[in-house]
């Protein structure tokens, strides 16, 4: 016997009924993603990998470790998205979306990154995407973490999240701010670990974020860039910061949040997780005004984020239900052969009946048990007799009603008003 392949570490099969709850899931994000008016962009999962270089930055962590990266047979470089808002930007320039106009887009897919695979965290993950385009103001960003809280709110689980908030102000003032933590850390360059010594030279803003409980207390300590913010940036944060207590939606300021991805001014925030330990962070954006020049275009505000489905679901249980509404059992080959045609009629009578038909040519028992396992409401028999007169057996399986014979032509009717 043959050995079996199985799926690559991080990358993991959805199964029944796991799917039903992610199309769930999904279906509800789409519409009040949708009910905004954004619209949806669908983006390839590769990409030249130039482009999440000169986006993503080329000493993040995402770029230095994470990306899966490949020369294709023409020998160009190519890369499995890490993330989607290089390709969003990218998209939208490259078929002139732009230019001069107002964009609200969203996406939904996979992402790729090599990492330790741990629960809500994988090596192939989901994501759902939502991006801004040409609006400069605090307003967009109020309206993207209110959408997210109005997410929360519809799933019922507001209580297990907490809306964290910084600026990164403007690429000046953080230029100053980084002069002063280069300063700060290498005045205490002993006490850093190997990955943040690394970052003093390339990336020290990025020693704020790290999660090594030795290097807390000196970070705390650390110069903070909201008392570095250049004009503009904390007048736009101060703004931001009073629509959010007007829409009453609560929020912690977290100086230390700088998001890992080099493209982010001013707004960032995150939605973090109360009650799931390490991995907690289930939603994060902020603003990329530069982002859009940087890949070649006219200077264009912007502003976005990205939710992780695998994380949300830990918080999120929805009830389960029935996958069908009615189990149709057949009894003997003439029957069989006879319910494919009847089902046929009854899906194009009822196209939003899920109507299950068993053809496993089982006994009737067998077949029952399936039917009751199944969650449908009742069951429909088609046996000899049925046959010969043209009727079907109804019976209920979820409520303590009689069993009922009814001729097909006034099959449809029944289940319209019994059913459905």
């Amino acid at each position: 016997m043959a050995a079996l392949i199985q799926a690559i570490r991080g990358m993991n099969d959805i199964l029944p009924p796991a799917s039903n709850q992610w199309h769930a899931l999904e279906a509800l994000l789409i519409r009040l993603v949708s009910s905004y008016g954004y619209q949806e962009m669908r983006l390839p999962l590769l990409e030249k990998t130039e482009l999440f270089h000169r986006s993503i930055g080329e000493v993040t962590d995402i770029v230095e470790k994470e990306m899966y990266t490949f020369a294709d047979r023409n020998g160009d470089s190519l890369t499995l998205r890490p993330e989607g808002t290089a390709g969003c930007v990218r998209a939208a320039l490259e078929h002139g979306l732009l230019y001069n106009q107002i964009q609200r887009l969203w996406y939904l897919g996979p992402m790729f990154r090599h990492e330790r695979p741990q629960r809500g965290r994988y090596r192939q993950f989901q994501q759902l995407g939502v991006e801004a385009f040409g609006m400069a103001g605090p307003e967009i960003d109020a309206e993207l973490i209110l959408l997210t809280s109005r997410f929360w709110q519809t799933l019922g689980i507001t209580e297990h999240l907490e809306l964290q908030l910084n600026s990164l102000g403007s690429a000046a003032a953080r230029v100053e701010y980084r002069k002063q933590l280069v300063t700060y850390f290498t005045a205490h360059a002993t006490e850093l670990d190997e990955d943040s010594q690394r970052r003093l030279t390339t990336n020290p803003l990025r020693i704020l974020d790290s999660k090594n409980p030795a290097l807390q207390s000196l970070i705390a300590n650390a110069p903070t860039l909201l008392n570095h913010l250049d004009p503009e940036s904390e007048q736009h944060f101060t703004a931001l910061r009073n629509l959010l207590d007007k829409a009453q939606v609560p929020y912690t300021l977290n100086q230390r949040l700088v998001r890992g991805l080099d493209y982010y001014n001013k707004t960032v925030f995150e939605w973090v997780s109360t009650d799931k330990g390490a991995q907690n962070t289930v939603c994060a954006g902020g603003r990329y005004d530069g982002l859009v020049e940087q890949l070649g275009g006219q200077t264009t505000p912007a502003i976005g984020f990205a939710l992780g489905l695998e994380r949300l679901l830990y918080l999120w249980t929805k009830p389960e239900e029935a996958t069908v509404d009615v189990y149709l059992l057949t009894l003997g080959e003439a029957a069989r052969q006879e319910s494919l045609v009847l089902a046929e009629k009854i899906r194009t009578n009822i196209p939003q009946l899920r109507l299950l038909t068993d053809c496993s040519g089982a006994g009737v028992k067998s077949q029952f048990k399936r039917a009751d396992k199944s969650g449908a409401k009742i069951a429909l028999v088609l046996g000899e007799d049925e046959l010969k007169q043209q009727t079907i057996t109804v019976k209920y399986l979820r409520e303590e009603q009689p069993q009922q014979t009814i001729p097909w032509n006034d099959l449809t009717d029944y289940l319209m008003r019994h059913v459905w």
